[in-house]
């Protein structure tokens, strides 16, 4: 090499200046290279509103429910993804309580949040590179509808440990007193695929049978004293809200548990597919600064950075394979059509199957990979990312790890998976190659 090293003391400085935050144990995610607030998107809302202003698509507007029904329509959100919150954890919280719940829709990249008498819709969805945004938009009639993207009051909640520490998603679980307020002295829970039924579910309203598991939903608590002592029988098993609540306003009277459990899944998954996006192009930018510094190869790969990449890969393919998954100890049904519709939505692979079959009797998918592989955001997750994804991926299905972390998978589970992803997943069958073909015994 050409370069002339100073000493220590400087080249540490010198060094620690270059590299973003992240090296240091925090993605400095409103910076280059990632620059989440000036970078373009190419999320979905934001194709809707250039839709809109080419006048190539319309919103129609509902005198009863606004431009809800044309919204969820045009995005392609199914009303039986409806699910119903009342703690006042959102934007627009003074419109929300328990005589009022907010219902939320969704798919695999949209989220929507209709607030009765609120004037915006809050909007959340997943940018392949920026990871989730968030917008409002205006509930009253218009000609031109426009969405405004967030440009950091909902970065307090949606960016933190609790969203894998990139702008991302969240359900929260609360103890809600009688008026929706979370008496957050007696703690929160951020839910997903691993929580205990017991922890799930404080501050929504939740439709379906379940067992004998209880959950915390369908409740307030009777004391802020004693807020822990949620009565969870009362709630449990409710399969028609209207006793507890006037559902006629909303576009559907359930809010259903399965989607409710589908919601949670996917929240943390698409938090963890973009923290290993940011994360992967982060290592790559401190290489290419290092590298220059240094005189070293453009391409040099340095240690560190293979070892972030795959540190955060495989936490993303741990649960991307439903690692500590919960294990349901009862079946679970819900009350609306989201059982039916959600495998529907494909893709199958030559003998039907789909990662969107549902199980629901001792786990939530019946083949435990997520479906969210088949995302845009995971599509295009860094190179060096995804490569050790499939790397990892492959080994556990093909029989090659057999590591304790993925006991849960049976060896009829690993091979079903496989298969239909090298049905459907055309560059994982490319990177798989000859293993495509795989046979394992099916014996546990």
């Amino acid at each position: 090499m050409n370069f002339q090293y100073p000493n220590s003391v400087a080249l540490l400085m010198v060094t620690l200046a270059a590299l973003p935050a992240a090296a240091m144990g925090q993605l400095g995610f409103e910076r280059p290279p990632i620059d989440y607030h000036n970078a373009p998107t190419h999320d979905p809302v934001i194709q809707l509103q250039q839709q809109l202003d080419t006048g190539a698509v319309t919103l129609e507007f509902d005198e009863t429910h606004g431009y809800l029904p044309s919204l969820l329509k045009t995005l392609d959100v199914p009303i039986s993804s409806q699910v119903l919150v009342f703690s006042k954890t959102s934007l627009q919280i003074r419109h929300i309580n328990p005589q009022q719940p907010r219902a939320i829709y969704f798919n695999d990249n949209v989220y929507i949040g209709n607030t009765r008498f609120g004037e915006v819709f809050e909007i959340s969805t997943v940018d392949p590179q920026q990871g989730g945004i968030f917008y409002t938009m205006n509930q009253s009639q218009t000609d031109k509808p426009r969405f405004v993207r967030d440009r950091g009051q909902c970065l307090t909640c949606h960016a933190s440990s609790r969203t894998a520490g990139v702008p991302g998603h969240l359900v929260r679980s609360v103890f809600p007193d009688r008026k929706g307020h979370p008496i957050i002295g007696s703690g929160t829970f951020t839910t997903d695929h691993t929580s205990p039924f017991t922890r799930r579910w404080g501050g929504w309203y939740v439709t379906g049978t379940h067992g004998s598991q209880r959950h915390m939903g369908n409740e307030i608590v009777a004391s802020r004293i004693d807020a822990e002592k949620l009565d969870t029988e009362r709630g449990a098993n409710v399969t028609d809200l209207s006793d507890i609540v006037n559902v006629k306003p909303y576009l559907s009277p359930h809010s259903d548990l399965v989607a409710l459990m589908v919601l949670e899944h996917q929240a943390q998954m698409h938090n963890l597919i973009a923290r290993a996006n940011f994360e992967t192009r982060v290592a790559e930018e401190n290489d290419r600064v290092m590298n220059k510094m240094l005189d070293r190869d453009p391409d040099y790969r340095s240690e560190l950075t293979a070892r972030r990449i795959d540190r955060v890969v495989d936490h993303l393919v741990e649960y991307l394979l439903y690692c500590d998954e919960y294990q349901l100890t009862s079946p679970v049904k819900g009350t609306s059509d989201f059982a039916q519709e959600f495998p529907n939505r494909g893709p199958h692979d030559r003998h039907g199957r789909s990662l969107r079959d549902l199980d629901l009797k001792t786990r939530l998918m019946k083949y435990p990979c997520s479906y969210l592989i088949y995302s845009a955001a995971f599509d295009q997750l860094p190179p060096p990312a995804k490569n050790r994804v499939y790397q990892r991926l492959t080994a556990v299905l093909d029989g090659t790890d057999e590591s304790d972390t993925f006991a849960h998978l049976t060896r009829s589970d690993r091979q079903a998976i496989l298969e239909i992803l090298t049905d459907t997943k055309p560059d994982l069958q490319a990177f798989v190659g000859e293993t495509a073909n795989v046979s394992l015994d099916l014996s546990d």
